[in-house]
């Protein structure tokens, strides 16, 4: 029996500790928010139309066992971001809404890097881009753009946009999606050849449900 008290109480040790871990639930700044030595961005935007500020977080988790020391000393980080979307309170204060580990890709690897930024529109979008270079294994660098709008209680993807080319041979593609005008638009040349006509095609994108933040993990 004493055994099994033991068990028990280590494992809410356990559980307690990887809370700890986490974004905080409320608080009045950021720093209140994140754990200590975490990085982070932050940006700030009225997103559920209230007249108050709210705020998105992105964390990068400092755990030892998903980092990795270069001979040179440079850091590689590849912990699991956390996107954390907190709504202003009255008293001044941040609420947590949600938090996501699943919308930001962690590093894959030592030959792949991906870099995240926010920006909360003036209309209170909220945007999250992914770019991403890889120094072994492809030519293209990616930058793909998530557009997302706060409605009917959840925020749901409105539009993507994605641009990319190959180091190699210059060749520049940029697919833009607007899921509630329901077309595409697709622009083709050449980074370095300027023989390479500009190419533009418009087509109807199938009606389908809009996806959630959250609902499936994001790629570049």
């Amino acid at each position: 029996m004493k055994k099994v008290i033991s068990t028990l109480a280590l494992f809410v040790s356990i559980c307690l500790g990887a809370a700890a871990q986490g974004l905080k639930e409320s608080g009045t700044s950021t720093l209140s928010l994140i754990p200590e030595g975490w990085s982070y961005e932050i940006v700030n935007g009225d997103l559920n139309k209230d007249g108050r500020l709210d705020m998105v977080i992105l964390t990068y988790p400092n755990f030892s066992e998903h980092m990795k020391v270069r001979e040179d000393g440079y850091v590689y980080n590849f912990n699991q971001p956390i996107l954390g979307v907190y709504f202003g309170q009255s008293n001044g204060s941040y609420q947590l809404w949600k938090s996501y580990d699943n919308v930001v890709p962690a590093r894959p690897d030592e030959f792949i890097s991906i870099e995240a930024s926010l920006l909360i529109t003036p209309r209170g979008t909220l945007e999250i881009t992914l770019s991403q270079e890889s120094s072994a294994g492809s030519w293209y660098n990616t930058s793909t753009k998530y557009t997302y709008r706060y409605q009917n209680g959840d925020f749901y993807l409105i539009g993507k946009d994605e641009d990319s080319y190959a180091r190699n041979t210059g060749k520049h593609e940029i697919v833009s999606e607007n899921y509630l005008t329901h077309k595409r638009q697709r622009i083709t040349d050449n980074m370095f050849d300027e023989k390479v006509k500009r190419k533009e095609e418009w087509s109807k994108l199938k009606k389908e449900p809009l996806l959630r933040l959250g609902e499936e993990p994001s790629t570049i």
